[in-house]
């Protein structure tokens, strides 16, 4: 049996700009960071041939073809197991519309999972690569590439999309102190809306093209994110999200709305500096950099929407379990 776990993540600045059709022809670049919350994979050998796969459903099947789960058919496929095997997912949260990353964190862990599984692990940049390949070129999933990055490697990160297709993957060099007040100033709020993210992204990828100035001044925000972070510099790196949330909103027409704009104002003048929509837009979790002084009062001015308690993880996808017979 191996468990493998994964990160779910939160994007700071950048998201966007890791669509291929913007940085094939300039680079993008992202800063995010992996969180303590997680998706697990459990992968056993099974006593008949058959394939079991568990998640909010159970799946039965005799041939690959037959799984409804598109991450874990692809992935059989990918790493060509094809019987005998038992797979089941599981989350911390309800990974539906969330916004933090979900399916991608899913698809690196199965595939770290089923190569373990087969005594061939694989590195992380693989991991991600792969599931890129996955998501993207044969699911047609129409996403970026970041989510996969950061799962696999975890920490916080500054990703680098360059225009020959590869992603370089830096850290960003935070030590345990600064680590420590960054989080203590970072709020998540779910809330209380799910979205399917295709529908926003599909919008945001055909508005490319149209957007480019945009995009431009919100990779050059996550380059000063960087910066800010190196430095120590926290609230100014908070005052950057709120910039990069005003770009943000300029992609696309459902990343944003009037109940999450009321929202976000509410909290910021109880004293939240900046923040932003996770993931796609419409919905999923609120995260904001306030102050800790101040934490109290935005948590009063946004009663009613259930809080997240989290921590900025170090780690990327790993196996935490391997029990072979």
């Amino acid at each position: 049996m191996i468990i493998v776990q994964t990160p779910l993540r939160i994007s700071f600045l950048g998201g966007g700009t890791d669509f291929r059709e913007f940085f094939r022809q300039e680079e993008g670049w992202v800063v995010s960071s992996a969180i303590d919350k997680y998706i697990f994979v459990i992968i056993k050998e099974r006593f008949d041939d058959r394939i079991r796969v568990g998640y909010t459903r159970t799946e039965l099947v005799d041939r690959i073809d037959d799984v409804q789960h598109e991450l874990v058919r692809e992935c059989l496929h990918k790493t060509g197991i094809t019987r005998r095997v038992e797979i089941a997912t599981m989350g911390d949260i309800p990974s539906a519309g969330s916004g933090l990353g979900s399916s991608s964190t899913v698809t690196v862990g199965l595939l770290n999972a089923m190569y373990t599984y087969l005594g061939t692990p694989r590195e992380a940049e693989t991991l991600a690569r792969e599931a890129c390949q996955i998501e993207i070129d044969v699911l047609g999933k129409p996403i970026g590439v970041q989510d996969q990055y950061i799962a696999a490697y975890g920490g916080q990160r500054f990703i680098r999309f360059c225009t020959d297709g590869r992603v370089e993957v830096e850290p960003i060099g935070l030590d345990g102190g600064q680590l420590r007040r960054l989080n203590q100033n970072l709020m998540l709020f779910f809330t209380n809306v799910t979205r399917q993210a295709e529908s926003v992204l599909s919008e945001q990828v055909q508005n490319i093209n149209n957007r480019r100035e945009v995009l431009r001044e919100m990779k050059r925000l996550a380059l000063e994110a960087r910066a800010c972070l190196q430095a120590g510099a926290f609230d100014d790196f908070g005052l950057l999200l709120h910039q990069g949330w005003e770009l943000k909103k300029q992609l696309a027409s459902r990343i944003s709305n009037g109940t999450i704009d009321a929202l976000y104002e509410t909290a910021r003048k109880a004293g939240a500096l900046g923040g932003k929509i996770t993931g796609a837009g419409g919905g999923g979790f609120l995260l904001l950099y306030c102050p800790w002084e101040k934490q109290e009062r935005v948590r009063t001015a946004l009663r009613g929407l259930p809080e997240l308690s989290f921590h900025l993880e170090r780690d990327g996808s790993k196996v935490i379990f391997n029990y072979r017979r």
